[in-house]
């Protein structure tokens, strides 16, 4: 027979900690000690965050307010129809506007710019542009005389602003004497003027820094946002949808889920990839169009969405369910009427984050070539475009120094507009925030 265990020894009684002897004391202190060190650490690394992000943004706005300006010189232009190589009569008939658009601008620049004596070269090479747009707008100008302000070339334009050290030595300062003198001359007559170019905010890239402008960029940014949302958004729902109302629980789910938790991760530049190979080289989809780059960025984003969707999906108590189910509704009706509605802000809260990194890409979109130059501003989602990351990208590698601003204040155009993105997301989730 098996022999029983012996009972074993009684565990000794613990005695209460005694909190008033000196080991103790020590040990306390140093627990608050490493209290406080932590909270200085985290308070240091908050002030040296922030110090980066407040460097940061001053040198950004430092650098880009001046892109927001542009310096005009005055001339009276006498529109000459013998210049301009035009008929008056015929410019009163039906073709009257294709006939002013087609006239010689250039020359009635060239004769305007005499009254300017020394600093006759001093305009900018795409002057005449105003020419155009005045007499295109009031074509009863035509023979007559106008008072006009129109661009300077970017070194005046910079020395108006200045931004040149004049006190430097004439080979390191980056402008010449001749165009320090004639916008010293100009300065004297009174014929400059500094203000708001409106030309940067609605005009299209140019070779010409004091003419370019992310009208176009911002133009193509908004279409490509239209085509990513209208695909991402919907897809994206009921996927999440799928997955988490009406998917059998099993391995196909499970592999669906793990698929799309990977595709998250993936870097941006693979889905451009995909783009430049499946949309433009196999389909043969327009290059540099807003349609492909807002097919691609759909893609980028909808395990983002699918993802955020679902959590908010989750979020719906199982009482909603049941409740609605207990009424005779309808699985469908109870997923449409009931949990959607419910999950809506996180549902919206995610996809808007989505967009903002989709707003702010820029690798997928060189790879299906909206990297190229364009001069235009787009006329649809097939037209030849560019973004604002891939502007602010094209200038940034310039090597006039005009363009510095100019990529300064699209930046400072691009921060804004992430921050009103981030900033409706944040007031989403404030305004329809459910607790349960």
């Amino acid at each position: 027979m098996a022999t029983l265990a012996a009972p074993a020894a009684p565990i000794a009684e613990r005695q209460p900690t005694d909190w008033t002897t000196q080991a103790m004391r020590s040990r306390i202190a140093a627990r608050y000690r490493a209290e406080r060190n932590f909270r200085r650490l985290g308070a240091a690394a908050l002030v040296i965050a922030a110090s980066f992000l407040a460097f940061l943004l001053f040198t950004i706005v430092r650098d880009g307010w001046t892109g927001f300006q542009r310096t005009e010189t005055r001339i009276d232009v006498q529109f000459d129809a013998a210049t301009l190589g035009v008929d008056p009569a015929a410019v009163a008939g039906p073709q009257g506007q294709a006939l002013l658009a087609r006239a010689d601008y250039q020359a009635l620049l060239l004769k305007a710019a005499e009254q300017l004596g020394p600093a006759d070269d001093t305009l900018s090479d795409a002057a005449w542009m105003e020419l155009r747009e005045a007499l295109m707008e009031d074509p009863a100008l035509l023979g007559k005389r106008a008072s006009l302000w129109v661009p300077v070339r970017s070194s005046i334009d910079l020395l108006a602003k200045g931004k040149y050290d004049l006190a430097a030595p004439a080979e390191s300062r980056g402008v010449t004497d001749r165009e320090v003198s004639d916008w010293r001359w100009l300065e004297g007559k009174g014929l400059l003027r500094t203000g708001f170019n409106t030309t940067f905010l609605f005009g299209a890239d140019s070779t010409e820094p004091e003419l370019a402008g992310i009208g176009g960029a911002a133009l193509g940014s908004l279409l490509t946002l239209a085509v990513t949302i209208a695909i991402a958004f919907p897809l994206g729902v009921f996927s999440a949808v799928w997955l988490e109302e009406f998917a059998p629980k099993g391995r196909l789910a499970d592999i669906i889920e793990l698929l799309i938790n990977n595709l998250a991760a993936v870097p941006s530049i693979i889905f451009g990839l995909l783009g430049l190979a499946f949309f433009l080289n196999f389909a043969g989809m327009p290059r540099s169009a807003p349609l492909v780059g807002g097919i691609t960025l759909a893609l980028m984003i909808m395990p983002v969405i699918v993802i955020a969707s679902r959590v908010a999906i989750k979020a719906v108590p199982p009482s909603i369910r049941d409740a609605a189910l207990g009424i005779g509704a309808s699985p469908i009706q109870v997923v449409f009427h009931h949990v959607l509605p419910l999950a809506l802000p996180g549902i919206m809260t995610g996809t808007i984050l989505g967009l903002a990194r989709a707003f702010g890409e820029t690798a997928p979109l060189l790879m299906i070539g909206m990297i190229a130059f364009i001069a235009d501003v787009p006329q649809g989602f097939t037209s030849a475009a560019t973004v604002l990351p891939v502007q602010v990208f094209l200038w940034s590698d310039l090597p006039e120094i005009a363009f510095k601003s100019k990529t300064a204040a699209a930046i400072m155009v691009l921060l804004v507009v992430l921050f009103a993105l981030n900033a409706v997301a944040i007031y989403l989730r404030k305004r329809f925030d459910r607790r349960w």
